[in-house]
């Protein structure tokens, strides 16, 4: 009883309460709360409503979510709101589309796995009634990750008003497209308050794939009090005081929100169909007929059956008149009914009738109203499926007869859908006749289409006379304009303005007023178009004239049979000239399109008067035929300073490739090709294709140079797609590589079958930039590559030996290595041996062979990473081999080095002769053992030594960002001064103190969340008693981001130094490390919200502490390391001794015979130079034990920016200490 009592003096307490505020804000007021105007100053009126405030807008980024709540009845599946998350998912949403970010809100279903179908609900809070102009504009994602079918109903919205059954008010297309797509909901009139409800239903589903989020509530209120006393002319005041337009009374609909425009309407005759059909006739000549329903009668359960609700009442009790496809199938595909008989009209008193009509689904082939007297002729007509709302329609008669109006569906044998009337007015001069009639003439049935459906409109002549294009919309044709149909649904429209004579024609469409009731752009439409080629292209011209400063808006559309509406491919805002015919030319890339589509002209009016125009005239589509590909002079190979050579965007992808200038590969100041991370994308991935390709019999090459730049930045891969559609990955890159241009190499194996070559772009990251250029496609086989990670290729390696060498990723293994060294995943690939015993036993071999690379004169880096798993896993040993000559041993290990990837390099030494890599391993008797290798790069310069230091200039020098989403999210930059152009950077670097020095760049952005960190990974390093890690930091007065240092040992992690303020434009930091342990150097920047970090000239000096005293104990250098450099020196320098000497001699002996035959005079020699040639390699791997010195100490630095630095000495104890996943 004390419980009930607390209970009911808690509801006495809050509705206390909320009477106090309702005296205190009378704005709060419960009649004001929610009904779509902001009575309060600030709109707190308009708080959690479905919406948030002034803007009547909902993006889910408030955790109150607007007042939406889910109420889901089975906790099997309900709706969430959340985020995207660190790392592109395989299901669900890329981003958000509010903000384009992976810390953007929306709202998304959960996972289902379910025998029988479960239903999701997110509710809306409780709203006043609406206007019937009132519609609901969303974005909204449907995507069938798992290919387990979306169903028929994965998602749709009803209104449930107090005491009535919800009416349904959207059902979008069931098909699976990866992106968002906009949406509107007509809500239309309701007189009461209502809840509005999401649902989505599905046995099986993943995580995401059904998701909703910016919503947007538009034209909701009923009409306001006009400023002044009176309504304006044209204009009738309601008993609210609101005013509507004079066009708006006795038309069937309560505008006024208390009917009183539709009070005083004698006169005319209203037929709602509540008692009866009113007269109508619904007997037909066609077996299919029109029947007197509701939605109630129809079904309530099956959301893809019946028109929802009806209009006079917006109810799903309501009653219409319906077609659709009966159960026992389609047999006559259209349904008439009739009015009584009426009496002749003229043109000063013409019959007016208003209608409302709901063309839904694929069964609506459209509606026509035609008038019979002598003869049977159409007045009005209207295609196809206008979406899920009832539409205003008006019809004039004029007739010296006694006529029928008679209106006729065409109904289409689809999946569902139907045509619905309802709420049909006659005016006062729509008189009933009772005098006789003579039965009519009825016209001639169309012609048959001249071929199948698929073929119609395909921009390719099918039939004689191009009978099949003659109506699609193309003013070329003589009837290519009345392809264009009017969906207009709002109070303006199109209208085809069609003059022609024997010397001229004048064809154009133009915006005049319409009576619907809606405030949306006027819509006009192709028939269903294509498929199109990669060169398509609409071309028009439009004018935009009138005496105001901004006439309006024009814009072209596309609407794809599958995806459904898309962003605007063009727009127009303001005005073209003053004098009307100040025309404007057009050009419109549709592009290739593999899918049917409508093209869509939009435009809306700011005034309607003969003071404003929006025209559009000489409509055309040009090389639009699938099979059309325009000749490219370069083919494939492009520097895209012209435009795109022989590739093009993809149109079903989430967004396109963009001419970027100024930031090119071959001038620096030319154009390339780019996808900006940092722009609002809202897609998966952006594709470039190539035209199809013929297949070759041999091997060609794909060469292309390309930037990946930025913290955050992405992915690019490199497909394929064969003749059959099935794509295969060629090559891939992910994450920072700094920003500068790199080669890429692509083999193309030989091919069957025509293909396409694919370059795309993957959304995985929000802060960064793809780009490509200085593409080539070659006849022949590509270079050996100086960078491979094994995605996709093998890069031209081969194996031979007792086993081979197996191109393999962690899924597909339970030998080798868990994930790679590029993207450190499970589907990343590796080249992996297995060394157990029963496979390859003790002293046997196997080799991995690069192909074999031309000689240079310089010394060249090879950089590479390895795995070596299991107890006594062999030994692995990299040769340099000659062309002529014994191959030369530069790397060898033969450790367990746990499950972590470790580093190798070497420098190499050719002297012109010709060469390839072998990385040989030997067996030693272990069992479920491996050796691994993973990023074989070799770059043009020697390799730096470890301990050395690092000023960027040529590369990061071992340093390496992780792709290991499990310790950090973003990378570390290198860029500089000079080449930046998005980022805030310091003026100069520090090791050269210029513009065009570089350094390692963190930048705080708000396209990713504070807190994201960047690890920067050293090599592994040996155990030391004391070791010098010395560094320069940039960090602004103004940034909140942190540095931290960290040492890297056995998983954990312990905290060496934490840098938050840095005093000048460079600040250096010195550490003492000791570790009795194998480790690595972590620099891990914490991004905040603003501000940048930079690292320049990093060193450490192994076995020497930051005094320059010895700590570690010398040791000799592993045996025939240093001997197998020297022996490659030795090797190539006798063979081109013995060149020498060749020519030496012949020299010789042909100046001894000149000189006997000329007695010339002798000549001083010329002095001699020599050279030293450096050593063939080093080995600059470190292994667990090893305690040799190999440091040098260099000389005190005298840089001019050298001011102070930060002795930081630290110890074991002193370490804090963190679990690494």
């Amino acid at each position: 009883m004390g419980l009930h009592w607390g209970s009911v003096a808690l509801v006495l307490l809050l509705t206390l309460q909320c009477a106090t505020a309702s005296l205190r804000w009378p704005c709060l007021a419960y009649e004001y709360k929610c009904d779509f105007v902001c009575d309060c100053t600030d709109c707190m009126d308009e708080l959690y409503c479905g919406w948030a405030g002034k803007n009547f807008m909902c993006d889910f980024e408030d955790e109150k979510m607007c007042g939406w709540s889910q109420q889901s009845k089975d906790p099997a599946y309900v709706w969430e709101r959340r985020q995207r998350g660190d790392t592109l998912p395989d299901s669900g949403p890329s981003s958000d589309y509010t903000f384009g970010t992976a810390t953007g809100w929306f709202m998304g279903v959960t996972e289902v796995k379910s025998d029988s179908p479960k239903t999701a609900s997110l509710v809306s809070p409780e709203m006043q009634q609406s206007s019937p102009t009132c519609r609901l504009r969303l974005r909204y994602f449907l995507w069938d990750a798992g290919h387990e079918g979306l169903g028929s109903t994965p998602l749709w919205a009803t209104v449930l008003r107090p005491g009535s059954r919800e009416a349904i008010v959207w059902r979008p297309e069931s098909t699976s497209v990866r992106g968002w797509r906009e949406a509107t909901i007509f809500l239309g009139r309701i007189s009461s308050t209502f809840r509005i409800h999401l649902y989505s239903m599905r046995s099986r589903g993943r995580r995401g794939d059904v998701a909703i989020d910016h919503l947007e509530f538009l034209d909701c209120a009923l009409p306001l009090p006009m400023q002044g006393t009176e309504c304006p002319a044209g204009m009738m005041e309601c008993n609210r005081e609101g005013c509507v337009a004079q066009q708006q009374v006795c038309d069937g609909t309560d505008d006024c929100g208390d009917r009183t425009d539709e009070l005083n309407c004698g006169g005319y005759q209203t037929c709602d169909f509540e008692q009866g059909s009113c007269g109508w006739d619904l007997r037909s000549l066609s077996n299919l007929k029109w029947v007197r329903t509701s939605q109630e009668k129809i079904t309530l359960t099956n959301p893809l059956q019946g028109p929802g609700r009806d209009h006079s009442t917006n109810s799903a009790s309501g009653h219409f008149l319906y077609v659709t496809v009966p159960v026992e199938g389609l047999k006559m595909d259209w349904a008439a009914f009739q009015s009584p008989l009426l009496e002749p009209t003229n043109s000063s008193h013409p019959c007016k009738m208003v209608m409302y009509t709901h063309q839904f689904g694929p069964r609506s082939g459209g509606l026509t109203v035609l008038v019979a007297d002598r003869a049977i002729y159409p007045v009005w007509q209207r295609g196809g499926a206008l979406g899920d709302l009832w539409v205003k329609a008006e019809v004039e008669i004029v007739t010296n007869s006694s006529f029928y109006i008679v209106i006729m569906a065409a109904i289409r044998d689809a999946a569902y859908g139907g045509i619905a009337v309802d709420s049909i007015t006659l005016s006062p001069e729509c008189r009933n006749s009772t005098g006789n009639y003579s039965l009519a003439e009825f016209p001639q049935p169309p012609e048959h289409p001249c071929t199948d459906a698929d073929k119609m409109c395909n921009f390719h002549v099918d039939c004689e006379g191009g009978k099949d294009e003659a109506k699609c919309g193309d003013f070329s044709y003589p009837q290519g304009s009345s392809g264009w149909t009017d969906a207009s649904v709002g109070s303006q429209g199109w209208v085809l303005n069609k003059m022609t004579n024997s010397t001229t024609k004048d064809e154009s469409l133009y915006i005049a007023e319409a009576p619907g009731q809606q405030l949306t752009e006027a819509q006009t439409r192709t028939p269903l178009l294509g498929p199109s080629g990669p060169a398509c292209t609409l071309k028009f011209s439009f004018a935009l004239t009138g005496n105001p400063p901004h006439i309006g808006e024009l814009s072209v559309g596309i609407i794809d049979t599958v995806m459904g509406k898309e962003s605007r491919l063009w727009e127009f805002a303001g005005k073209t000239g003053k004098e009307e015919g100040t025309w404007r030319e057009a050009e419109v890339p549709i592009g290739a399109r593999k899918n049917r589509f409508q093209l869509e002209f939009e435009a809306r009016a700011r005034k309607l008067c003969p003071c404003a125009k929006i025209q559009v005239s000489n409509v055309r589509f040009v090389d639009c035929h699938a099979e059309y590909f325009p000749s490219s002079p370069t083919g494939l190979s492009c520097n895209f300073e012209a435009g795109l050579c022989g590739w093009y965007q993809d149109k079903s992808d989430g967004f396109d490739w963009t001419e970027l200038s100024g930031m090119d590969h071959s001038t620096g100041i030319g154009k390339s090709l780019a996808v900006d991370m940092w722009s609002l994308l809202r897609g998966a991935s952006g594709r470039l294709l190539s035209y199809t390709q013929l297949p070759t019999s041999t091997e060609q090459c794909l060469s292309f140079y390309y930037k990946l730049y930025g913290p955050d930045t992405g992915t690019l891969n490199v497909k394929l797609i064969d003749s059959h559609g099935v794509e295969s990955l060629l090559w891939t890159r992910r994450g920072a590589h700094g920003n500068v241009w790199h080669q890429g190499l692509c083999p193309v194996s030989s091919q069957l079958t025509s293909f396409q070559l694919v370059f795309e772009a993957v959304h995985s990251g929000f802060d960064g930039r793809v780009a490509i250029d200085d593409v080539a496609f070659i006849p022949r086989q590509c270079t050996v590559p100086r960078m491979c990670s094994f995605e996709g290729q093998r890069c031209g390696y081969t194996s031979y030996g007792t086993t081979r060498w197996l191109h393999k990723d962690g899924l597909s293994t339970t030998a080798g290595p868990k994930s790679d060294h590029t993207l450190e995943t499970e589907s990343g690939y590796y080249m992996m041996a297995h060394t157990d015993a029963e496979i390859l036993p003790v002293d046997k071999t196997t080799t991995l062979a690069s192909p074999i690379r031309l000689g240079v004169a310089r010394t060249e880096c090879l950089s590479f990473w390895y795995h070596m798993g299991g107890m006594n896993p062999g030994s692995l040993t990299v040769y340099m081999k000659p062309v002529k000559g014994e191959r030369v041993e530069i790397f060898s290990d033969n450790l367990n080095q746990g499950n972590v990837w470790r580093h190798g390099n070497g420098n190499i030494t050719s002297t012109l002769v010709d060469w390839q890599l072998e990385f040989e391993v030997t067996g030693a008797g272990g069992k479920g053992t491996h050796v691994a290798v993973d990023d074989i790069a070799i770059f043009a310069h020697p390799c730096q030594n470890q301990g050395s230091k690092c000023n960027f200039e040529r590369g990061t020098c071992g340093w390496s960002n992780t792709q290991n989403p499990q310790t950090d999210k973003l990378d570390w930059e290198l860029t500089s001064r000079e080449a930046e152009t998005h980022y805030t950077t310091p003026p100069h670097d520090h090791s050269l103190a210029t513009e065009r020095g570089h350094f390692l760049l963190f930048p705080s952005t708000d396209r990713t969340p504070a807190n994201q960190n960047a690890w920067l990974l050293s090599a592994h390093l040996p155990p030391t008693q004391g070791t010098c890690l010395k560094f320069w930091a940039h960090r602004p007065s103004s940034a909140d981001n942190q540095l931290k240092v960290w040492r890297l040992a056995a998983g954990k992690l312990h905290e060496l130094l934490l840098v938050d303020e840095v005093r000048g434009i460079w600040k250096r930091f010195d550490i003492n490390i000791t570790s009795s342990e194998d480790y690595q150097i972590v620099l891990e920047g914490v991004k905040g919200t603003a501000g940048i970090l930079a690292l320049d000239d990093i060193e450490y000096t192994i076995g020497v502490n930051c005094a320059g005293e010895v700590t570690d104990k010398l040791t000799t250098t592993k045996k025939g390391d240093d001997a197998g450099g020297i022996a490659a020196s030795v090797i190539v320098v006798l063979l081109l001794v013995g060149t020498l000497i060749a020519l030496l001699v012949y020299y010789l002996r042909t100046r001894d015979r000149v000189k006997a035959s000329t007695n010339r005079l002798p000549s001083s020699s010329p002095s001699a130079s020599s050279s030293s040639a450096g050593p063939g390699f080093s080995n600059d791997s470190y292994e667990p034990g090893l305690t040799q010195d190999r440091v040098t100490v260099p000389p005190a630095q005298n840089h001019p920016m050298e001011a102070a630095f930060n002795d930081v000495v630290t110890s074991d104890s002193e370490h804090r200490e963190r679990e690494v996943a």
